[in-house]
């Protein structure tokens, strides 16, 4: 599921592998002809996609990239002779004269990475290997095996976005990652709108349409457990990948090392990116203050995103609606002192398919430095004429906690009123300085 939502994304993203690892009941088999078939379904949507936006990538070309670990389990798969074509993919992008990080996004067990940091930690000088880990940036989903808490212990300056634990001991419904498409019973969280991730939404807005909609599996558990690892690499105008902390389709995280749970296998040894709340109002009417609601929160956007990208799939440029484009009429960052009103304004949004647009301005609180005495409402900035093109904010002077500077990040939000309606962003950080 989540590889079918990815290929409809590979325009945002240079995709420099898609290694099959282990897996079965007894994690040792691998199956990259899985990967296979939903490549070659892209390919026949490939030309298509292309007419609705540029740089898909072709179909043999992905094929070339496609690659595979051993048919091995957690640590038994690292260590001498225990390289993998997907072990010596990673190492050869990674040595790439590229000056991008290389994102590693963890769906199953890391082994193949883990391999790949024994090898050149073997074989390469402590400043090589450093440089290497340097180049990395891995969001894993979840321990499914004992291979990613050995990378963290390890590799403590790797970057790595993880809600540690196995699903063994119920780590899952404490993940991030889980509020992607979970609600009752994997996620065990309320707020979000079931609706938009049940399988019968999923029949109507992505099975059925063609080629690569028809690979798409019906859920047993939830939907797409692996999506929020790529969501925050798109170029929507809401993420910074380089700060987990800023939040956006792919979660929020802050970096710190988590207190032992009898979830984890074993305990942490280094700050992570990791597990934060966001406090959100759900469709309840209820406000919610959870890790899961960085995610859900942004539910009826992605999903949107999700349909329309389908229709590109199978549909002519006229016959399918395509994301606005938000404009800030003045720099993403400003400076302000406390109680100064500082003026909004995107007049210079607009809509590939001449659709009309809403507006919507809001202060993403978690994210920002600033701190602020508690909300009942959970509102704690005002945005006057949030909802219209210009609007303005005031910096509040009451309320404060000392020291009163620090940063506020104001997110727009705009929507077109095609079909679906699609949305897309801008992110404001305002400095206060005193």
């Amino acid at each position: 599921m989540s590889l079918v939502r990815l290929l409809t994304y590979s325009n945002h993203v240079d995709i420099e592998g898609l290694v099959a690892t282990s897996t079965g009941k007894n994690k040792d088999q691998v199956n990259p002809e899985i990967i296979k078939k939903i490549v070659a379904a892209y390919g026949e949507v490939e030309p298509n996609l292309n007419l609705h936006e540029p740089g898909f990538p072709k179909a043999e070309v992905l094929l070339n990239h496609v690659s595979q670990g051993l048919p091995v389990h957690d640590m038994a798969a690292v260590g001498e002779g225990m390289d993998s074509p997907g072990s010596e993919l990673l190492i050869a992008q990674a040595d790439r004269e590229d000056k991008r990080p290389l994102w590693v996004n963890v769906w199953g067990g890391p082994n193949v990475l883990a391999q790949a940091l024994w090898k050149v930690r073997e074989t390469r000088s402590k400043a090589e290997l450093a440089r290497f880990v340097a180049k990395l940036r891995v969001y894993a989903i979840s321990d499914q095996d004992n291979s990613g808490p050995w990378i963290r212990k390890h590799f403590p300056n790797l970057f790595y976005i993880v809600t540690p634990g196995v699903n063994a001991g119920g780590g899952f419904h404490h993940a991030t990652w889980i509020a992607i498409g979970g609600d009752r019973f994997h996620g065990r969280f309320s707020g979000a709108d079931f609706s938009l991730v049940s399988n019968e939404w999923l029949d109507k807005h992505v099975r059925q349409k063609g080629p690569l909609g028809a690979v798409y599996p019906r859920w047993k558990f939830m939907m797409e457990g692996d999506t929020p690892a790529f969501l925050n690499l798109l170029q929507l105008g809401l993420t910074n990948p380089e700060y987990p902390n800023w939040g956006g389709w792919g979660g929020r995280y802050e970096l710190y090392t988590p207190k032992m749970e009898k979830w984890f296998l074993e305990p942490e040894t280094r700050p992570i990116w990791t597990n934060v709340q966001d406090e959100v109002q759900g469709v309840d009417g209820e406000w919610h203050t959870t890790n899961h609601a960085t995610i859900w929160r942004w539910r009826e956007a992605y999903q949107n995103d999700f349909a329309a990208r389908m229709d590109w799939t199978i549909k002519p440029y006229t016959q399918a609606n395509h994301p606005p484009v938000a404009v800030l009429d003045h720099p993403s960052r400003l400076r302000a002192t406390s109680g100064q009103t500082i003026d909004l304004s995107a007049t210079a949004s607009h809509d590939p398919d001449n659709d009309a647009l809403s507006f919507h301005w809001f202060v993403y609180e978690e994210p920002g430095t600033r701190a602020m005495s508690s909300s009942d409402t959970g509102i704690k900035h005002v945005i006057n004429g949030f909802d219209q093109a210009k609007a303005e904010i005031k910096i509040k002077s009451d309320r404060v906690m000392p020291p009163g500077t620090g940063t506020i990040h104001v997110v727009l939000a705009v929507t077109d009123h095609g079909t679906p309606r699609l949305t897309r962003y801008q992110r404001l950080i305002i400095d206060v300085l005193e």
